[in-house]
């Protein structure tokens, strides 16, 4: 049996992907911050774990909770939204916020999660967003989120250099109806997520340390 261990699983594409998973016969570790959140994962067929990326306390002692898995693929899903633009600085309190989850949670997890995948050769999927491309920028709107995703986008290539045994892929879900997404968006979170799992099953070598849209087309860094 396949194990996915989702980091960031209590709801929207979190929960879709844990809950997809789960119905495909994998093995699903899923982490949440809250009790209810643990309970949704639960509910859905996951072994759920409790865990605050943005808590380097909490961070610290995964590896550990997790000593002697085997990883067929992890998902970094958890992460915020600011919405202020480019002319708005942000407070200390925002930007605090967004990095530690966006980023700085990325950077804890993932040196300890790496090396549960390596004997199989795994995957590492971080989900990060179109809106993190440097080439595509064309609005100042959310402009940290935009920040965090370009930075998050740099651990990625990071990683994928620091281990070349694993596969390192960002990937943009699309536009989805989530709560950061929104109703207009055109994406369901099933959808999108069938999606990135279609293409994380397709990943060749050369996908390997590269920026792809949920249905594995090629993004501009």
């Amino acid at each position: 049996m396949s194990t996915v261990l989702v980091i960031g699983a209590s709801r929207g594409l979190g929960l879709a992907l844990a809950t997809q998973y789960a119905a495909a016969g994998w093995r699903v570790i899923g982490t949440a911050r809250s009790p209810e959140g643990l309970s949704r994962l639960q509910a859905v067929g996951a072994e759920a774990l409790s865990l605050d990326v943005s808590d380097p306390a909490s961070v610290s002692g995964l590896s550990w909770r997790l000593d002697g898995e085997k990883l067929d693929l992890a998902l970094y899903v958890a992460g915020v939204m600011d919405k202020g633009d480019a002319q708005t600085p942000p407070t200390r309190e925002a930007f605090d916020a967004v990095m530690h989850a966006n980023v700085l949670g990325a950077m804890q997890v993932i040196p300890q999660v790496a090396p549960m995948l390596q004997e199989g050769h795994g995957t590492l999927a971080c989900i990060s967003s179109r809106m993190g491309s440097l080439a595509l920028t064309q609005s100042s709107d959310a402009a940290l989120y935009r920040i965090s995703k370009a930075a998050l986008n740099m651990v990625v290539r990071t990683t994928q250099a620091g281990y070349p045994d694993i596969a390192v892929v960002a990937l943009h879900p699309g536009w989805v109806q989530t709560d950061m997404g929104g109703r207009a968006a055109p994406l369901t979170p099933r959808e999108s997520v069938a999606a990135m799992r279609a293409t994380l099953a397709s990943l060749k070598p050369e996908h390997h340390g590269q920026f792809l849209s949920h249905d594995g087309s090629p993004l501009a860094w």
